[in-house]
């Protein structure tokens, strides 16, 4: 295990799973993400415009690098249906060797 402080875990919910592997597609290949989970059926429960709302959604876990991260923000923002999207960066402490390796290629690679 090795050190990871350049990787990160980012978190965004979708409305449905079309909408999540448009964004994890769109994301893998403009090599912002090395992967991208989809967790369907999930329900989320939060606090929208004064009420408690409730629905059906999509998480999607991306492992990414920091130095991707503004464009990776930016790609959610722009392509995301919701107006306020969640995007949550968790980082990552540590890591196998070959996987962050394999992190760092599959960003950078042409």
């Amino acid at each position: 295990m090795k050190a990871a402080s350049k990787f990160a875990i980012v978190l965004v919910t979708a409305p449905n799973l079309n909408v999540a592997r448009q964004l994890s597609k769109l994301a893998l290949e403009k090599r912002l993400v090395a992967c991208a989970n989809l967790i369907p059926k999930i329900e989320s429960h939060y606090w929208w415009q004064g009420r408690v709302e409730k629905s059906a959604e999509v998480l999607v876990i991306m492992k990414s690098t920091k130095s991707k991260l503004p464009a990776l923000e930016k790609l959610i923002l722009a392509e995301h249906p919701y107006d306020t999207p969640e995007f949550l960066v968790l980082p990552v402490n540590f890591g196998t060797e070959r996987y962050l390796d394999w992190i760092t290629r599959s960003v950078t690679a042409k």
